[in-house]
Parts: C-alpha cells; structure tokens; sequence
C-alpha cells in the first residue's frame, strides 16, 4: 500500500500537473497569437520549447502506468503517447513560424483535447490517490483526532 501511495503521491499527480500547466500554456500562447498579441516567432518558440519535454513526460508516465500494473491509466495515456510518437516520427511535432497561421485552428483543437484528457487524468489520479491514502484518522474509541496511530503504527 506504501509504494502505491508513493506512486500516486510523487510521481503521478505532480507529472499531471506538469502536463496540465505545459498544454494550458501552450493554449494560451496560440490564444495570444490569434488575437495578435504576440508576433508568430516567439509563439513559436515559446511552443516549441514545451513540445519535447512534453512528449517525454507523457511517454515515460504512459510506461511507468504500464510497468507498474494500472492499466486504466495506461490505457488513457496510451493514445495521446503514440499520437506523440507518430508526430515526432513524422517531424511534425514543432510548429513551424511560417505556417502558424494555417495550422492555428487545428494546433489549439488538439491541445484542447490534450487538456481534457489530462483532466480527466488528473481526476483519476486523484481518486486513485484518495484510495490508496486511505488513513484512518478518526478513531471513535476516544472520539478524537488520532495521527499518531497511523502514522507511527502504535
């Protein structure tokens, strides 16, 4: 119960929440761009530097999620990883400043996608988070708040 606790606690919601931030930031950024708030090269720097660490964390939770038996979270992740792939095998994963404009929709399309997904991953985590931190911290023998038990094991 301890390494699923740890699993859930310090690998899985902070790489969520990595996740999260990277895709909103890169929503607003391609925001920014249509309401001509900042020029096409640096929206497409800026993008271009959260697309591969991006990729890479989604790869290595997708196979942490395999390796280590959670199989409803590998089977979320398991879509967007190889879209992931297929974009990077293709070169096609950086946005390129002189088409910006023509890809515009469809980027900010997918990474709305993204965003629900890593929601909806992001709930799950937490729920299995929830589950796997069960503590019992009530202890109705002398009705009152006992951490000491649970933590220490007495």
């Amino acid at each position: 119960m301890g390494w699923n606790l740890f699993f859930w606690l310090v690998i899985c919601f902070p790489s969520n929440i990595a996740l999260l931030a990277s895709t909103f930031y890169q929503i607003l950024i391609l925001s920014d761009l249509e309401a001509d708030y900042v020029n096409p090269f640096d929206a497409s720097s800026r993008i271009n530097y959260f697309v591969l660490p991006e990729f890479i964390g989604q790869g290595v939770l997708c196979a942490l999620c395999l390796f280590t038996g959670h199989w409803v979270m590998f089977l979320l992740t398991v879509p967007v990883t190889c879209y992931h792939v297929m974009l990077y095998v293709k070169r096609q994963h950086l946005i390129d400043v002189t088409e910006v404009f023509r890809v515009l929709n469809a980027e900010k399309r997918f990474r709305i996608a993204k965003l629900v997904l890593y929601l909806t991953v992001l709930i799950v985590t937490i729920f299995r988070l929830l589950a796997a931190g069960r503590l019992k911290l009530y202890n109705s023998r002398f009705e009152e708040l006992d951490i000491r038990v649970n933590t220490l094991g007495f």
